[in-house]
């Protein structure tokens, strides 16, 4: 009887597990964003796989990643001898060891690395579809505009650019702010940063909302751990050639090439390298993030002056009125995301590869605007355009520039939101 009874209890647990597993789909499909987020992954799966086997693979910086990386496996750590054919190595430490990885399990040849980055590519597209799921701001079609560029399918699968590293980790340092893990998703970002710059055009929106939702301890502890990450990366070189690899490998005055420039073709090369044209920009880029945090960001604090009182008066406070509230997760979201888009206006050359620093925020950028939909469908597909234009020309980079601002204004001119979830509304998820 009790063999019979143990039995019977067996087979209740596994219907059980068996029902929970078979409900567990039609719940996911139930959410038509998660069956849509789903079918984008197996589609662009195929579409990369498509791409490899029949798209000219076409070497621009590999050669250079390999021989840089080469060296360093040779040995070398003074960073000013650590060459390629493109020139000398300009990206942190980090970029290194991941390459170094790279050589390692493809033996330097092309195309078991387009196959890691195809598996980049659609472990990218997945925290990016979560990230939009999570924050529930574009209705479910519109998720398909994140796997439409023709230019990012080439950055990752036919280029290789270490861009496609770095923006993976911001998208997954991202994910996990939204899920509240704030010191992980510093340690990622840090990471982020050790393998290309351009992500610290996060830094600035990323401070507010650390300021936001931390309290003093959990901000210093948070940014200790980022600092960590970029001293243990870059140690064999700190310790060796310090001043050679800080100046390389953060060297943020650097003047690109007025040929490969996307976004400002149209300005005469001698303005373009000019030192005062960088000035104008850099001077823009401040001002435009200090009015977006004045008027957008901190609004609901009283503004930015205001904000940082506060929080300077709450770090020495023991009320609890002072602690840091929850931030929503669109708010997050919005934040970042045009925080990094600012940068990009005010940049001074953007070539083919940075248009990965933000195709994947323009959909949510555009559904942020007050635009109506056909116009936002139309600015998105006028931006693909213009960084489909090879060579770039005056035209386009003008054209590319308009259309920059034009989204600018929509985010500019759309309502300031509540940053922080009331806590009804946090307590009725908690349960």
């Amino acid at each position: 009887m009790a063999v019979k009874n143990s039995a019977s209890a067996h087979a209740k647990r596994s219907r059980r597990k068996d029902a929970g597993a078979s409900s567990l789909i039609p719940k996911l499909l139930k959410n038509p964003k998660t069956a849509m987020a789903l079918a984008l992954l197996f589609i662009d799966a195929l579409l990369v796989s498509f791409i490899i086997a029949n798209v000219p693979y076409t070497k621009i910086d590999w050669d250079a990643y390999m021989s840089q990386v080469s060296g360093f496996l040779g040995g070398e750590r003074d960073y000013k001898n650590l060459k390629g054919d493109t020139g000398p190595l300009v990206y942190p430490a980090g970029f290194l060891y991941v390459y170094s990885a790279i050589q390692y399990v493809t033996g330097g040849q092309v195309f078991p690395a387009q196959i890691l980055f195809a598996i980049l590519y659609i472990i990218n597209l997945g925290i990016v579809l979560l990230i939009y799921v999570k924050t529930d701001v574009l209705p479910w079609w519109a998720l398909s505009l994140v796997s439409l560029s023709k230019r990012v399918h080439s950055i990752f699968v036919l280029r290789l650019f270490n861009d496609c590293f770095a923006m993976t980790l911001l998208h997954a340092a991202m994910a996990s702010i939204l899920y509240e893990w704030w010191h992980l998703g510093l340690i990622i970002f840090s990471a982020a940063v050790s393998i290309k710059m351009n992500v610290l055009l996060y830094a600035p929106p990323l401070l507010i909302l650390m300021l936001q939702a931390m309290n003093i301890s959990g901000i210093i502890s948070a940014l200790a751990g980022a600092a960590l990450v970029q001293i243990v990366l870059g140690l064999p070189f700190l310790v060796s050639y310090p001043i050679e690899y800080i100046s390389q490998a953060f060297n943020l005055g650097r003047v690109f090439i007025h040929f490969w420039s996307v976004n400002f073709k149209f300005i005469p090369e001698p303005i373009f390298v000019s030192k005062e044209f960088a000035v104008s920009l850099l001077i823009a880029h401040l001002v435009l993030l200090a009015f977006f945090a004045h008027y957008k960001w901190c609004k609901h604090e009283g503004g930015l002056l205001n904000f940082l009182c506060l929080r300077i008066r709450s770090f020495f406070s023991t009320s609890s009125n002072s602690l840091p509230k929850t931030l929503k997760k669109e708010y997050i979201t919005t934040t970042m995301f045009v925080g990094n888009f600012i940068g990009i206006v005010c940049a001074r050359s953007l070539h083919y590869q940075f248009y990965s620093w933000y195709f994947y925020s323009l959909p949510y950028l555009l559904w942020r605007t007050p635009f109506p939909t056909l116009l936002r469908v139309f600015l998105f597909v006028g931006v693909e355009l213009c960084w489909n234009v090879y060579p770039s020309n005056p035209y386009s980079s003008v054209l590319l520039l308009c259309l920059h601002l034009v989204i600018l204004w929509g985010l500019w001119s759309s309502s300031p939101e509540n940053p922080c979830v009331s806590d009804k509304t946090h307590s009725r998820k908690e349960k």
